[in-house]
């Protein structure tokens, strides 16, 4: 039902991200509320600064073309960058959860090659290594719910 996965979509926008991480923050990467919380945390990063997202996966894509061709974020302006974070949410309630789960692990790692280019004339490199984190939890969550073992 579309009107329902749109509301599931923009579920953060209504109850707020810190109550969605009061259910499901402290489970597990590799389980299903966890990925869940992981995905709606990746539309909420996205959402909260989508000019430097975009920037970042600029940065990114030339190093990391076959994550930027799973990602789908093409050009990768703010307003794109927001409709993919939309579409792979979307897309966990209305396709392959698996692939949902691939596309925002690539989007992540686009990013993390992004923003180790631009760290390059900085000395920012903390926030991609947890971005890197979330992205291989991503990426494990999805080899688990095509396996049929991700509670």
């Amino acid at each position: 039902d579309p009107e329902v996965t749109a509301r599931l979509v923009a579920l953060v926008d209504e109850i707020g991200l810190p109550t969605l991480a009061d259910l499901w923050a402290t489970r597990p990467a590799a389980s299903l509320p966890g990925a869940l919380y992981r995905l709606y945390l990746v539309r909420e990063w996205i959402r909260t600064d989508p000019s430097a997202v975009s920037r970042e996966y600029a940065a990114g894509v030339r190093v990391a073309e076959p994550s930027h061709a799973v990602a789908g974020a093409e050009p990768p302006g703010p307003e794109e960058v927001q409709r993919v974070a939309d579409e792979i949410l979307r897309g966990a309630f209305t396709g392959d959860f698996a692939l949902a789960l691939e596309r925002a692990a690539a989007f992540c790692h686009v990013v993390v090659a992004g923003r180790a280019e631009l760290a390059r004339r900085s000395t920012d490199l903390g926030r991609a290594g947890r971005l890197q984190q979330l992205a291989r939890a991503l990426t494990a969550c999805a080899a688990r719910w095509r396996a049929g073992t991700l509670d």
